[in-house]
């Protein structure tokens, strides 16, 4: 089940600290009995509950929700890359540090990585996701026009190119599909 609490805190901590579309949202969380797996640390799927409670504040925090309201646009997630390093348990305390790196003509691109309260990095994701309007995928440089925003998207990291690069090659729809 969706925390849905948890969302509806995460989003009312931040509603009125507005922060610049290329900025840094920093948030604490803490890994609760009901998010882990049977070997006592956190769900895989979890981790990606937390960062969705890190990066919708993000983006209401950037206008970038309300922007959206307003055209009638969604946002969906559209793929995502994770390294695990460090095991988080029971009632730990964590950062999460997000921000968006940049965009191409269909898909944001955003970091977000856990920091344990020794300063050690958990694990990490490079997300991807999707404007979707009435007509399909939005270029997210409208997006960025439409918030008076350079439609140019930021110089991103050769990692983040090279993850594009590969995830273009991967054949869809899959080939191994039990149904045909």
């Amino acid at each position: 089940m969706y925390p849905l609490l948890r969302f509806t805190g995460e989003v009312l901590k931040y509603r009125n600290k507005p922060m610049p579309f290329d900025g840094t949202h920093i948030s604490t969380h803490r890994c609760w009995p009901w998010d882990l797996d049977p070997w006592m640390e956190l769900n895989n799927g979890r981790t990606l509950t937390l960062y969705d409670l890190a990066r919708v504040p993000m983006f209401i925090r950037t206008g970038a929700v309300k922007m959206l309201s307003q055209k009638g646009w969604r946002v969906t997630v559209a793929g995502v890359s994770v390294r695990y390093r460090r095991r988080i348990t029971a009632f730990e305390k964590v950062t999460i540090v997000s921000k968006l790196v940049g965009w191409d003509n269909r898909f944001f691109y955003t970091t977000q990585s856990i920091w344990k309260q020794d300063n050690d990095c958990a694990n990490q994701v490079l997300l991807r996701s999707a404007i979707v309007g009435p007509d399909g995928i939005v270029d997210p440089a409208d997006l960025a026009r439409a918030m008076g925003l350079d439609p140019q998207s930021p110089e991103m990291p050769d990692w983040v190119h090279n993850w594009i690069t590969a995830e273009n090659t991967r054949p869809w729809p899959p080939s191994d599909s039990p149904l045909a």
